[in-house]
């Protein structure tokens, strides 16, 4: 029978009660997940106190210091802006407790690997917040490459775009300013590709890129004439060489007109080819030469592989193959994934992955600033 967890949040925003949200779910869906919701912190003391009262927390402080430090705490949970991610995650390893950071580990490459191997060093559950790791049809796609049945993976196609910031009006904020962020719509919203790609494909060793700023200045407030300077990329396009040989191209926009949550791949292969496309989440796109070999080539497309209880973490949510699942239950996924690695459960979301995605992206930004290709 699982013990109870003690969770710790730091960042009572959207993420962390996403988080609190996708625990609750594991616990009533699973039933040997035992969150128990001990502390919560934010620095806005009412904001705190609401969240506490609202999502069931038993205590509330808005010094983060009292969630790495309370003995009481099993796991702490860094649900907060990209610039304290570092800072926190590392005070909690050196505690001694396990880790729940969202991504970006931090804003360098080089604090990630500090990181990562810290979290080794310390022996503990180490986790980085990369939701779509858990995404089924992801799952599906890496057993397809693993199982060899796509042949040699020759390229990899892929773009993850949203329009959340095409209007100029929306006032400068965080994610605009790289001492904040690191980076703009690539560590924001391509970061989420990287992560997947890792999984699926293996490591990258070098990388090309080119980056647009669309919108140089936003209004520091709403309704402000007085303007911001944008820091950071709202278009990134990069070209990747893999280590086993692959080569891929990758984009991300967050001024992508139309585009609402188009986190899209295409991987191809000597023996077949897998299209994903998230707005369709529980459609995967999938062409075997074979097949069309057999039928003479009058098969000269692709099929729609509908998501089912077959898929791994599918039939937790629904009971049969067609009935759509939707963001919050990868968060449930990815937070009984956790809860079970507490218990000794595998797990390949950690720190290891995250700051290899985060060394991808510091060479990606150091390619954009040196024209010339640069390793990972």
């Amino acid at each position: 029978m699982s013990k109870e967890i003690k969770i710790g949040l730091i960042g009572a925003g959207w993420m962390g009660k996403a988080h609190t949200t996708a625990f609750h779910n594991a616990r009533m869906i699973f039933g040997d997940d035992m969150p128990v919701f001990e502390l919560v912190s934010d620095v806005s003391e009412d904001a705190v106190a609401k969240f506490a009262k609202n999502m069931g927390y038993n205590r509330y402080t808005t010094n983060w210091m009292d969630v790495v430090t309370d003995p009481e705490i099993d796991l702490v949970d860094v649900a907060t802006p990209n610039c304290m991610h570092y800072e926190m995650a590392k005070a909690a390893l050196e505690h001694g407790k396990h880790v729940f950071c969202e991504k970006p580990l931090s804003l360098s490459a080089e604090q990630s690997r500090e990181l990562a191997d810290l979290a080794k060093e310390k022996g503990v559950v180490n986790y980085c917040g990369f939701s779509n790791i858990m995404n089924p049809a992801n799952q599906y796609v890496a057993e397809l490459v693993k199982s060899g049945k796509l042949g040699k993976i020759m390229r990899v196609h892929a773009t993850y775009d949203q329009d959340m910031l095409l209007d100029p009006s929306i006032p400068i904020a965080w994610r605009h300013i790289n001492k904040l962020a690191g980076s703009g719509a690539l560590g924001d919203l391509c970061s989420h590709l990287l992560s997947v790609s890792q999984m699926i494909m293996g490591d990258m060793s070098e990388v090309l890129g080119v980056q647009s700023i669309v919108i140089p200045e936003r209004p520091v407030k709403a309704g402000s004439t007085e303007m911001g300077k944008v820091e950071n990329d709202d278009l990134i396009t990069f070209l990747v060489k893999y280590e086993n040989g692959a080569i891929g191209d990758f984009s991300s926009s967050r001024v992508a007109t139309g585009r609402k949550n188009y986190f899209y791949y295409e991987i191809q292969g000597t023996e077949g080819s897998v299209v994903y496309d998230l707005e369709r989440m529980c459609e995967v796109q999938v062409y075997f030469k074979a097949d069309a070999d057999k039928d003479n080539g009058r098969d000269c497309g692709f099929r729609t592989v509908l998501l089912n209880p077959q898929h791994k973490g599918f039939k937790y949510f629904q009971p049969a193959g067609g009935i759509a699942i939707a963001f919050d239950d990868m968060k449930t996924l990815q937070a009984h994934a956790l809860m079970q690695a507490m218990h000794g459960g595998e797990y390949i979301c950690n720190f290891e992955m995250g700051a290899k995605v985060d060394g991808i992206i510091n060479a990606v930004l150091k390619s954009v600033q040196s024209g010339t290709w640069e390793k990972c």
